[in-house]
């Protein structure tokens, strides 16, 4: 939304405001009061599975309030197309990422607007994503272990090429992909492009620890290794979002001397076969183990990622999952139940009962919902369970 709020008002030249009321804590009163006296033309908002329930009633009651101004909907929820139209008083729904289908609605455009990303080229020559004081200091993650506030959360990339079922951003934003038999582009943005972005944000906001978010940053060592330099000349603490298997041995060396302190790394599974036949990851769980032992054995930390209840897990595969994230002794880790969000193949296995590319997920008996946190704690009780 920050990349979507600059590259509109650069690309029209709008007025462009973005508002984050859930990192800001505002309340609805105020939000409403806000959006009441501004009298926007268009708002758009983004919004998937897990809160859209509770978005079309917020959008009802903006439109209430302003009959005249357009509601854009973007996010993962998109890809549900004409559906959206018909349930909530949405003027455009604006599927993948949203810099071009946003300045497409400010010119007129409504209805469903099919995918249209940046090119490489249109990506790394847009302006730097929206910040100001009101949120520039409201997010934060505490892992990977390390982190120092201020810190700020950036991209370094967009997109993923793996396909892991349950996976929704490069599946129905960075690329079109439902059902996990397309073509999926990952762009980077060349290392001038963010030590500009960076040197930028560091002076504006003092930031003392970076994030980088990305959908998989250390995909290939030649834009590990350039972020490396970048980070550097930096000159501060800085972690990312890896795979385990996607870089050489040595190149974690390499980001622990530039500054890395911390990762996070997605295992899913502690069972290859649901890795490898559900998940559809690519992932060799005994490489990975050897990999955690890298990184900690450099005196970085390591926060791992798992998920429960995927279709097709047996109970006992589940349990050998704790039994694994438990061996790997890793600084932290989290646990969550699989959520089937809108645009992820999870979403469609489930419209369609088997996919090719997911050979072991089976529909039979599976948990339906898009809250991840709640289907957890299910799954953790029946597992104490005898």
């Amino acid at each position: 939304m920050g990349y979507a709020s600059t590259y509109l008002a650069k690309a029209t030249g709008a007025e462009v405001v973005l508002r984050d009321s859930i990192a800001t804590r505002e309340t609805y009163d105020s939000y409403f009061d806000y959006v009441s006296a501004q009298r926007f033309d268009i708002i758009f908002i983004e919004t998937a599975t897990p809160s859209w329930e509770h978005d079309k009633a917020l959008i009802q009651r903006i439109k209430e309030r302003l009959p005249n101004t357009t509601i854009a909907v973007a996010g993962p929820i998109a890809t549900m197309g004409s559906r959206v139209l018909s349930e909530a008083p949405v003027d455009a729904v604006i599927k993948g990422e949203y810099e071009k289908g946003s300045v497409k609605v400010l010119n007129g455009a409504r209805g469903v607007i099919e995918f249209d990303l940046l090119t490489l080229q249109e990506m790394n020559s847009a302006p730097y994503p929206y910040y100001d004081s009101s949120i520039a200091y409201r997010y934060w993650d505490g892992n990977p272990r390390g982190q120092r506030a201020p810190h700020a959360q950036v991209w370094s990339s967009r997109g993923c090429p793996y396909k892991c079922i349950f996976c929704v951003w490069p599946a129905a934003m960075t690329g079109n992909d439902p059902d996990g038999t397309g073509r999926r582009s990952v762009r980077h943005y060349t290392a001038d492009y963010m030590e500009g972005f960076l040197t930028d944000l560091v002076k504006r906001y003092q930031y003392r620890s970076i994030y980088f978010d990305d959908d998989t940053f250390n995909l290939g060592n030649r834009h590990t290794l350039e972020m490396c330099k970048v980070m550097q000349r930096i000159g501060l603490p800085w972690s990312a979002m890896c795979r385990a298997d996607t870089v050489q041995m040595d190149t974690w060396k390499v980001m622990k001397e530039s500054g890395c302190f911390g990762v996070k790394i997605g295992f899913e599974s502690g069972n290859q076969y649901v890795v490898d036949q559900i998940v559809n990851k690519h992932l060799d769980l005994d490489e990975a183990r050897q990999v955690v032992e890298c990184i900690k054995g450099l005196g970085m930390s390591v926060h791992g990622t798992f998920t429960y209840g995927l279709p097709g897990e047996t109970r006992e595969q589940m349990i050998q999952t704790k039994v694994f994230a438990e061996s790997l002794k890793l600084t932290t880790y989290q646990e969550s139940g699989c959520a089937e969000i809108e645009g992820a193949p999870l979403r469609t296995l489930m419209e369609q009962g088997k996919l090719q590319a997911y050979a072991g997920a089976s529909t039979a008996g599976y948990d339906r919902n898009s809250n991840g946190n709640a289907k957890f704690q299910i799954l953790s009780r029946e597992l104490k369970q005898n």
